[in-house]
């Protein structure tokens, strides 16, 4: 069993060979189910295997994401962990209380009150009539929607929803939270507020598990990442490996929808290789501001092209971009005639001012016309050492004066 851990943490969710498979139906209406009843009624059942032998691990206070492209499972994986769908195969095994955040509005009653359906969730999570009672002013509070509390939840925005739905899942002390991107809705305000709570509960120890498309969300409260495709496991491990694996699969993903669409054009150009260098050309892994360093491109041509471009860009491990840049944009022109087999590009950085932290380097290359041919995500990386005067991606040599009389 593949395990993602964090220390010696005992395991609070166990994942073994769950395999998930549903049945889609072509006749949708009673009179078309009727009609093909029988052996003709077969043909309009597909199978369609979302999830298919998936194991592995979460220890207690572990942080995980689950990413991968649409379509890939995570959803109903998170789902499955949630008890919320049973598996055709396999079984989930967890302790503790478990709090979820799936769907929009899930386990509201639309025709009920937001006082009533407070006391109707808390019920499904666990809570008894008194412990919502002690709690109801808090979960009130929270959600920010003390004016519309007797309103019938029908009415409610969809931010009103997750106002009041994350609310109640905080409030019922759980072990365990999952959450599947309904924290994308709703302002920016509020969703500070819930990352505030996640990272509290992180502190107290509890886990988290995240569905999430989002690099930079991951990055910022995940330590582990579990990216599925096409149902399986692809990858498991941490949070910066996970998003440039899902960086990839997404990329190919795209690429094989171009090739699809142009058949006859195979792939000319590959990034093969991203190196950091010093000023005399030596791999670095650590960079101090004030140094000039290199980024060294090596790009492998299928056949010989006239005209060909590059591009490169510098990210933190939240996924912001701190610098970005390609030939077009710093000499105004393309690189010119490559030969078949391997070219290698250098672009020079004097001076840099990188702040404090890891950075990854990506590359991509492109035809004379500026369309992109291949990406190498996180192709390479650099650590600039950190600093307790001062923080973030830009590195100043900042003094302050004495004060004066105002």
């Amino acid at each position: 069993m593949t395990v993602a851990s964090t220390g010696d943490a005992p395991e609070i969710i166990v994942i073994e060979g769950v395999s998930k498979t549903f049945a889609l139906r072509r006749d949708n209406s009673l009179k078309e189910r009727i009609v093909t009843l029988g052996r003709r009624g077969r043909q309009h059942k597909e199978e369609f295997q979302s999830l298919q032998d998936v194991s592995f691990s979460i220890p207690a206070g572990a942080s995980i994401a689950l990413m991968g492209p649409n379509g890939s499972g995570k959803s109903t994986l998170l789902k499955v962990i949630g008890g919320i769908i049973e598996p055709t195969n396999g079984e989930v095994r967890r302790r503790g209380r478990l709090a979820a955040l799936l769907e929009l509005g899930a386990g509201f009653h639309p025709d009920l009150s937001g006082r009533d359906n407070v006391y109707l969730n808390a019920a499904i999570l666990g809570l008894t009539r008194e412990q919502t009672d002690e709690r109801f002013d808090s979960i009130v509070a929270f959600s920010e929607i003390g004016d519309f509390i007797d309103t019938q939840v029908k009415f409610y925005s969809s931010g009103m929803y997750v106002r009041l739905a994350f609310a109640v899942a905080v409030h019922t002390d759980p072990d365990i939270l999952l959450v599947d991107e309904v924290l994308a809705v709703g302002d920016e305000a509020f969703q500070r507020k819930c990352m505030d709570k996640i990272r509290e509960f992180q502190r107290e120890g509890r886990t988290i598990v995240l569905v999430s498309h989002s690099a930079a969300q991951v990055m910022d409260i995940c330590d582990q990442g579990v990216v599925l495709q096409h149902g399986r496991v692809a990858f498991i491990g941490p949070a910066a490996e996970a998003t440039k694996m899902h960086r990839e699969i997404m990329e190919g993903k795209r690429q094989s929808l171009v090739n699809a669409a142009e058949p006859e054009s195979p792939q000319e150009y590959a990034v093969t290789g991203v190196r950091v260098l010093n000023s005399v050309g030596e791999p670095v892994q650590d960079v101090n501001p004030g140094d000039d360093i290199q980024i060294e491109i090596t790009v492998n041509h299928a056949v010989a092209h006239r005209d060909w471009q590059t591009s490169f860009s510098i990210d933190t491990p939240t996924g912001q971009q701190v610098l970005g840049t390609s030939v077009r944009r710093l000499t105004g022109d393309t690189h010119g005639p490559a030969a078949a087999g391997p070219a290698v590009v250098l672009y020079s950085l004097p001076d840099v001012t990188f702040g404090g932290g890891q950075y990854f380097v990506n590359a991509q290359v492109m035809d004379e016309e500026g369309v992109g041919a291949d990406i190498l995500w996180q192709g390479a990386r650099f650590y600039v050492p950190l600093s307790e005067e001062r923080t973030g991606t830009v590195y100043v040599d900042a003094k302050v004066a004495p004060p004066r009389p105002g």
